[in-house]
């Protein structure tokens, strides 16, 4: 009778190639396949915890890192997030940093910033979304909170007016002028020639202040009354003037100065 004989060979390990040629022996293990494949796992368990807990169940890092995820196909991109909130601190600030200043991080590139100015895009349409074409007297807390989102963040100063008709409704938004650090260039006869350019019975004055302090100075005093001035004479009224802050506001006509 004759024995069948009895062939022994190592079970194979998920991540490593044999070759067929030298029977049981194995390879060098394809690491950078394992590696992509943690990364999949780890990019689905974020968009499975966002999806189940939206915002609040994911940090700012967490939600930088799924937005790269347009610009960066593949590879590790929690690295990359967490540098940007280094840079600059927090969400809002990646995202209204200016493009020249994003790309002085490392593994910021063209990509990148677009899917960032993008986003910050989006979020200003839907604060603006909020007032526009609505009377802002009744609306003032969407107000503040759009000119929050579209100024606060800047790194130069930057003048804007909301036209608005005469049921206070607002009918333009427009950025005038845009300064240094620390001034703003505002000429009163410009901003109430674009007034009667779009029929507007009223206007609220808004510019942010780069460090952060909403405190007026004396020009951005003595702006607000020449514009006030120019205005009264031709029937327009200057509802309020606003500086926004990093993190307040401070509106003219709460404080007493219109």
């Amino acid at each position: 009778m004759t024995r069948r004989k009895t062939r022994f060979e190592e079970q194979r390990l998920p991540g490593f190639e044999f070759d067929p040629g030298a029977g049981a022996t194995p390879v060098v293990p394809r690491l950078d396949r394992l590696v992509e494949d943690h990364r999949k796992f780890h990019r689905q368990r974020l968009r499975q915890r966002f999806t189940k807990g939206g915002a609040a169940a994911v940090p700012d890092y967490e939600l930088l890192e799924m937005l790269l995820y347009r610009a960066i196909r593949r590879g590790d991109t929690k690295p990359l997030a967490k540098r940007l909130l280094a840079a600059f601190g927090d969400l809002n600030h990646v995202l209204a940093a200016p493009p020249a200043r994003l790309k002085e991080v490392n593994g910021v590139g063209d990509a990148v910033v677009f899917e960032l100015k993008l986003i910050e895009a989006i979020g200003h349409r839907m604060a603006r979304a909020k007032v526009i074409n609505r009377p802002l007297l009744s609306s003032w807390d969407a107000l503040l909170d759009y000119c929050q989102s579209a100024m606060a963040h800047r790194d130069l100063e930057q003048f804007r007016i909301l036209f608005l008709d005469r049921k206070n409704v607002l009918i333009a938004d427009e950025a005038q002028q845009t300064g240094t650090v620390d001034h703003v260039p505002v000429y009163p006869r410009e901003v109430v020639k674009r007034a009667l350019e779009l029929n507007a019975s009223a206007l609220i004055l808004v510019h942010n202040h780069p460090s952060g302090d909403p405190t007026p100075s004396q020009a951005d005093l003595d702006m607000t009354n020449a514009i006030r001035d120019a205005a009264e004479v031709l029937n327009i009224v200057i509802h309020d003037h606003l500086i926004i802050g990093k993190s307040a506001t401070l509106s003219f006509r709460s404080e007493g100065y219109l």
